[in-house]
């Protein structure tokens, strides 16, 4: 199971997936591969009605989401962002990678009924970013390792909000009253499983409560889906009010599962769409704003305010980070994948012919991103190890 924490295993996964997904969609029997990704598992005594591609998406997906916000958690409390001064150049600089690619888009867009897909190329995926580092950054020192995790983290709270207020209609307040029940027993439960509790203290079997949770978590899910709020936001909320600890156990335990199941999944399901047969003069503007906006936008964005957050920002140890750093940064940022693939789905579902097209901009867009960003990783890895870096933590350079 070890090896499905991996990094660079698991945006190895990913890439596979989506490869196969593209390539399932465009053969001979394609249309057929399509139509079993549609097809739809009712359970109409809940109220459920949902394909296969939206069990994976609106479901699975809760998962992954619940996960993101734990270590985003654990980051704003004892890691990396725990302070104003931590968390300020990271900020700013995601920041930028979102403004700059979204404003990129809206300039390819404007005017059409597709400038609503803005947030598409505004994400980057953690898994792929930090998959390209891990395997052609051997000696890319600790402190740029850290500053790209804080980036992408802050530009995952950032997707998680625009999912939330710019994805959501007709919400049911009954419903989101429900949520928020479960949701806060959530949070106490789990408070039960903390090292020093009274419970655990007692030598009482913890299984009980862990059933509890996972009712709740599943109640949760049910009643934001309910709700009309995209219901991923059900596993974003699970995973801040969890306690720390026990969240840091169950992310150690469902991470394999997220990495070697439902995120393959959903890249495999998202990616299965037929290549239009136009000219590139016929596609949707829209397809060219995600083009452009992930591996360029991104660029531009964190390079330009990163670097005035850098002269802005004084940091007190360790050296400062570069151009270079930034670049490559930048180069990494552009992988949107998992996130730009929800967004697009949710930006367009009411137009599933820029939808298809939306999701092959994402994966050529990301596939560019993955390839200058491993040109670049690999370019500053050696200009590391030419200036005495040590491989991983570590080093002169490692502050």
């Amino acid at each position: 199971m070890n090896i499905l924490r991996s990094e660079r295993w698991s945006a190895i996964l990913l890439l596979v997936a989506a490869v196969l997904g593209l390539v399932l969609a465009n053969v001979s029997f394609g249309a057929k591969v399509i139509e079993l990704n549609t097809a739809h598992i009712d359970l109409p005594w809940l109220g459920l009605d949902l394909s296969i591609e939206h069990w994976i998406s609106d479901g699975l997906l809760a998962v992954f989401f619940f996960i993101v916000a734990v270590e985003l958690k654990r980051e704003l409390v004892i890691g990396e962002l725990n302070s104003l001064s931590k968390a300020m150049l990271p900020a700013i600089a995601a920041i930028g990678g979102v403004v700059v690619p979204a404003l990129i888009f809206v300039a390819f867009a404007w005017g059409t009924d597709t400038v609503d897909g803005w947030p598409i190329p505004t994400a980057t995926d953690i898994a792929f970013a930090l998959g390209v580092l891990a395997v052609f950054g051997r000696f890319i020192p600790t402190r740029v390792r850290v500053f790209l995790l804080a980036l992408a983290v802050l530009d995952d709270l950032i997707a998680i909000l625009i999912i939330a207020f710019f994805f959501t209609s007709d919400a049911n307040l009954a419903f989101i009253g429900l949520g928020a029940i479960t949701i806060t027993m959530f949070g106490a439960f789990s408070r039960m499983l903390k090292p020093r509790s009274a419970w655990v203290l007692s030598r009482k079997p913890q299984w009980p409560i862990a059933v509890v949770l996972w009712v709740l978590a599943a109640l949760t899910w049910y009643f934001i889906y309910q709700s009309g709020v995209h219901a991923t936001i059900a596993g974003v909320a699970l995973g801040f009010v969890m306690a720390r600890r026990p969240g840091g156990r169950s992310v150690h335990a469902l991470e394999p599962y997220s990495n070697g199941i439902i995120l393959p999944l959903f890249a495999l399901s998202a990616a299965m769409v037929a290549i239009p047969q136009v000219s590139p003069s016929e596609l949707d503007p829209a397809f060219w704003g995600i083009l452009v906006g992930l591996p360029v936008g991104k660029i531009i964005g964190i390079v330009l305010i990163g670097g005035l957050g850098v002269m802005l920002v004084k940091r007190r140890a360790g050296v400062p980070l570069t151009i270079g750093d930034l670049l490559m940064v930048g180069a990494l940022g552009g992988i949107g994948f998992t996130v730009s693939l929800l967004m697009n789905e949710l930006a367009f579902s009411d137009h599933p012919e820029v939808a298809d097209e939306g999701t092959l901009a994402v994966l050529l867009g990301s596939g560019i991103a993955i390839v200058c960003s491993a040109i670049a990783v690999t370019v500053r890895s050696r200009q590391y190890r030419k200036a005495g870096a040590l491989s991983g933590p570590g080093g002169p350079f490692s502050r």
